[in-house]
């Protein structure tokens, strides 16, 4: 049983609460269609999913995006509108996020709010995920700069309900004030033989699993139970775990390297586990 620091309100969690599906970023929907009609498949649990063109919106509309993204859209449509659906949380079915990436803090806010607008008209996206995301306190005041510009762009759009989401990829736990600075934070991105061992910040203990998204690539699926079992118990409310690797799994169509680009190969068997979503 791997090492792990919890915090107590994690542990109410471990007895199976609901949790579902991040996808940080799919292949071309030309290069991955099977992953792109997965997403809008009824009842897979489904929180959301990333669009990335070129690191971003790219230069004019893809006519393949745009059609995934429309598929994605109205499955959510669906989703919230359906009967009886069998809880809030899968409810609220699949948001598409449109990728920008902070360089670290290194790209100007100007560009960035450029994409954000291509996003917003041209996908018509729900929120969007700020990719390498810095996670000092000097570089907070930037951060919460960029997302409350953010959230006032998906609230003055038709695109987005509920204000829309955003979703910080830090890839490891940052200073506290991050957590009030978007609605979700990826607090660990990274392979198997760290995440069997790692450890919760302590200051998680005062937020919901919601605001937590744990990915995990090299998960081997004899140990599928056991990685669930430790985002449960360190209080992430939204996973990818996959058992394709950084180095070995290169796409030899696209030349994609990213092991989250793809379905892992026991995607029906951890649809399964975690239960179904929305029933149509």
């Amino acid at each position: 049983m791997p090492h792990l620091t919890a915090p107590a309100d994690a542990r109410r969690t471990a007895g199976g609460e609901q949790l579902g599906f991040g996808v940080p970023g799919y292949a071309h929907p030309l290069l991955a269609p099977a992953e792109w009609a997965e997403l809008a498949r009824p009842g897979t649990p489904l929180h959301w999913a990333v669009l990335n063109i070129a690191d971003g919106p790219g230069s004019r509309p893809d006519p393949h995006c745009l059609e995934a993204a429309g598929r994605l859209r109205n499955a959510r449509e669906r989703a919230l509108h359906g009967e009886a659906p069998d809880d809030t949380v899968r409810a609220s079915g699949g948001r598409l996020l449109g990728h920008l990436d902070l360089a670290w803090g290194e790209r100007p806010f100007e560009e960035l709010i450029a994409d954000a607008r291509s996003f917003i008209d041209w996908y018509r996206i729900g929120g969007f995920y700020l990719a390498r995301c810095p996670a000092e306190r000097a570089e907070l005041p930037a951060v919460r700069r960029l997302t409350g510009t953010l959230h006032a762009l998906l609230a003055e759009s038709d695109s987005a309900d509920d204000g829309g989401r955003l979703v910080l990829g830090l890839g490891t736990h940052p200073h506290p004030g991050y957590a009030e600075a978007a609605d979700q934070l990826v607090t660990f991105r990274g392979p198997w033989t760290d995440y069997r061992w790692s450890q919760v910040a302590e200051w998680t203990a005062d937020y919901p699993p919601e605001r937590f998204a744990h990915f995990v690539h090299g998960v081997p699926r004899t140990h599928l139970e056991e990685a669930m079992r430790i985002a449960r118990w360190q209080g992430a409310g939204t996973i990818f775990f996959t058992d394709r690797n950084l180095r070995n799994d290169r796409d030899e169509r696209s030349g994609q390297s990213d092991p989250f680009a793809a379905l892992p190969s026991y995607w029906d068997e951890i649809v399964s586990r975690i239960g179904p979503g929305i029933s149509e």
